[in-house]
């Protein structure tokens, strides 16, 4: 059987979960869920930038036993710096090319 024999697939896919509201309460869940994850996701990144900072104190004060403890947590925070920021100009590119489109 190869892939051509199979044929098209009617209509687009949609997963939805057996109880699951529809319509605006739908919507709202998901951007109550959205919310939550970009919430845990900034808090994450405070942290990160907070052990860094901490290490960097402990680094200049002559406290830090491994100065590659502080070398991984300043490339971690950089790099959670610059996946954030990178998310953010997607939503904002999402969100200007939605308006774009209603107007």
């Amino acid at each position: 059987m190869s892939i051509d024999s199979i044929g098209p697939i009617a209509g687009p896919l949609r997963i939805v979960a057996p109880d699951a509201p529809s319509g605006l309460s739908a919507a709202r869940n998901a951007g109550d869920v959205f919310g939550g994850i970009l919430t845990q996701s900034v808090e994450g990144l405070q942290a990160t930038q907070s052990k860094a900072d901490a290490l960097a104190v402990k680094a200049a004060t002559g406290d830090l036993q491994d100065a590659h403890d502080y070398m991984a947590a300043s490339t971690e925070a950089a790099l959670a710096t610059q996946l954030t920021v990178a998310v953010r100009d997607k939503a904002i590119a999402a969100f200007t090319e939605i308006m774009r489109l209603q107007g």
